[in-house]
C-alpha cells in the first residue's frame, strides 16, 4: 500500500460553480503511478465547497449556483455578518455541499462516470485562491 499527499492551489474565481477537474488532476501527476486506490480531495476552507457533477453542459454550473442561492439566500437575517453579506451564506452552503470527496483510482486516473467532473463551488464574491489537499492511497503499478 502506497500513500502520497500534496497541497495544491486553485486559481481565484468569482462566486459560482466552476469545473476544476483538470486543474486538480494536472497538479497531481503522481496519480498516474497508482493501479488501484482512492483519492481524497479536501478543501481547506469554510466558504467554498467541492462536488462532483455533470461536466458537459455549462448550464449545470449556472443552475447549481441559482439553486444554492435559493436554498441559502443572502437576505436571511444572519447574526454573523462581520465579514460581509456573502460570508455566512457561504458557510451554510459549504456545510450543505461539503468540502471533501473520495474518488476511486483505476489504472492511473480518477474513475469517474463519463459525464462527471470535480467542481469548486465558490460561495463568496472574492474568495481568493483555494487550498486543496489531495491524498492518494493504493497499490502502485
Amino acid at each position: 500500500m502506497s500513500w502520497f499527499q500534496r497541497e495544491i492551489r486553485l486559481n481565484p474565481r468569482r462566486r459560482g460553480c466552476h469545473l476544476v477537474h483538470n486543474e486538480i488532476v494536472n497538479q497531481i501527476p503522481e496519480l498516474k503511478s497508482f493501479k488501484v486506490g482512492l483519492a481524497n480531495v479536501f478543501l481547506q476552507h469554510t466558504s467554498a465547497s467541492l462536488m462532483i457533477n455533470e461536466n458537459a453542459d455549462p448550464d449545470v454550473q449556472k443552475d447549481m449556483e441559482m439553486g444554492l442561492n435559493k436554498i441559502v439566500p443572502e437576505s436571511f437575517p444572519y447574526i454573523h455578518t462581520a465579514e460581509g453579506p456573502d460570508d455566512m451564506p457561504g458557510h451554510l452552503k459549504s456545510g450543505i455541499v461539503g468540502v471533501s470527496l473520495n474518488i476511486p483510482i483505476t489504472n492511473g486516473r480518477l474513475n469517474l462516470g463519463t459525464w462527471q467532473g470535480i467542481y469548486l463551488c465558490e460561495h463568496r464574491e472574492h474568495g481568493g485562491s483555494r487550498r486543496v489537499v489531495v491524498t492518494l492511497q493504493g497499490e502502485k503499478k
